[in-house]
């Protein structure tokens, strides 16, 4: 028993160290963007397209790659995604121009959701029961590390050392997670193999649209709030130089803390505990909307809604339930709706400021998207209690 829960932990330890790189590779990509504009003689607008990029290939590779990797083990379908994310960032690195790091982006973000997706199946399947949100949550872990300690480093090293080498270093990471993941990771896989279209009947399920739709709405309050906080530190307050680099790590450690949080709640009650979460997205949402102007009350509230940004280890663990013989697609899904909430957030909040709203109608946009996730949950709930009533005399009379 000892054995195999060291193994469980180590598994989980090689698994997080892979979206901790995913995490680097992301947002550290973001702060960079001005180096490697400048380096490849393009503007800055233009470069922004290397991180659309990114988001296109998520978008398209969650489905994509989880329907397709369906016919292959678990096991080596992970370490086949973490190679492939290496080898899109070695090619970031090398680009010569910014029409090969748009191309090196995109097929970076291609394994981004299938692999986060996957990795939280596959450490809920060797939890114990009880336990498997705590395992999925200590996965996301390494994505949550990585912007309290990863992406500051980064963007430090970029400064001295250049951009190129936060993607060296992310394929590096990459490739020790993939050693890892196939010298330490069991060959766990509960029921039959999964296929194409077994996977595709995701598609065709209420129950896991419905909890795609939460994320997809209710993490665009996240969104809505911190892609624009740094500016509005710097037009709305006097803040010293440290404190948005300082307040923009608070929300990193805030997001550890409602890690550890959220795989509790999620064991308790998936529902349950995703209200409690947008709930609070609401409410802090709303605190910082009322607090601009002091910086450091901004700086609190973004800390606070932090904690409520592990959403997605409750709506994991709510299409576990749901999503049948489709667990591989629903999983990969959960990650591609997170980042169609990192559109829709920053897209209505930039349109509340072009309407002349002051800063403190992104605070109102985010709690008015987390309030519209509470809303898709409430439906969902009732969904369930309708399918739950539907069963019920099925079981009933076959009796």
């Amino acid at each position: 028993m000892a054995t195999q829960d060291r193994q469980g932990r180590l598994t989980i330890l090689s698994l997080a160290l892979g979206a901790f790189a995913i995490g680097v590779s992301e947002f550290a990509a973001m702060g960079l963007l001005p180096y490697y504009a400048a380096d490849l003689v393009v503007s800055e607008p233009d470069a922004g397209h290397a991180v659309s990029a990114y988001a296109l290939g998520v978008v398209v590779g969650a489905p994509v790659l989880a329907v397709l990797g369906s016919l292959i083990p678990r096991k080596l379908l992970l370490i086949l995604l973490i190679c492939f994310f290496g080898l899109g960032n070695l090619l970031s690195a090398m680009a010569p121009n910014l029409t090969m790091l748009i191309a090196g982006r995109f097929l970076a973000g291609l394994p981004h959701g299938a692999f986060l997706g996957i990795s939280m199946l596959f450490a809920a399947e060797f939890s114990p029961e009880g336990r498997k949100a705590r395992g999925v949550a200590q996965v996301l872990m390494g994505l949550t590390l990585a912007n309290v300690i990863g992406v500051p480093l980064a963007g430090a090293a970029g400064q001295v050392f250049g951009w190129r080498l936060c993607f060296v270093v992310t394929t590096g990471i990459a490739a020790v997670s993939a050693l890892l993941i196939a010298r330490l990771a069991p060959n766990v896989q509960s029921g039959p193999m999964p296929s194409p279209l077994r996977e595709l009947s995701a598609l065709a399920n209420r129950a896991v649209w419905m909890t795609l739709l939460v994320g997809a709405i209710g993490f665009g309050g996240v969104f809505a709030v911190y892609s624009y906080f740094s500016a509005a530190m710097l037009e709305a307050t006097d803040a010293p130089a440290w404190a948005i680099p300082a307040a923009l790590s608070a929300f990193g450690v805030g997001g550890v803390l409602g890690n550890l949080i959220a795989g509790r709640l999620a064991d308790w009650s998936r529902l349950g505990g995703a209200l409690l979460l947008l709930a609070g997205m609401v409410l802090m949402s709303l605190l910082y909307s009322a607090v601009i102007g002091d910086w450091m009350m901004m700086g609190l509230s973004l800390f606070l809604l932090g904690t409520t940004a592990s959403l997605a280890i409750p709506l994991q663990m709510r299409l576990m339930d749901v999503a049948g013989e489709a667990q591989t697609l629903a999983a990969a899904l959960n990650h591609a709706a997170f980042n169609a909430a990192n559109a829709l957030g920053p897209f209505l909040a930039g349109r509340a400021l072009a309407a002349g709203h002051g800063w403190n109608a992104t605070g109102q946009v985010g709690a008015a998207l987390a309030a519209g996730g509470i809303v898709m949950l409430g439906l969902a709930w009732m969904e369930s209690r309708s399918r739950t009533r539907r069963v019920m005399p099925a079981v009933v009379a076959g009796a």
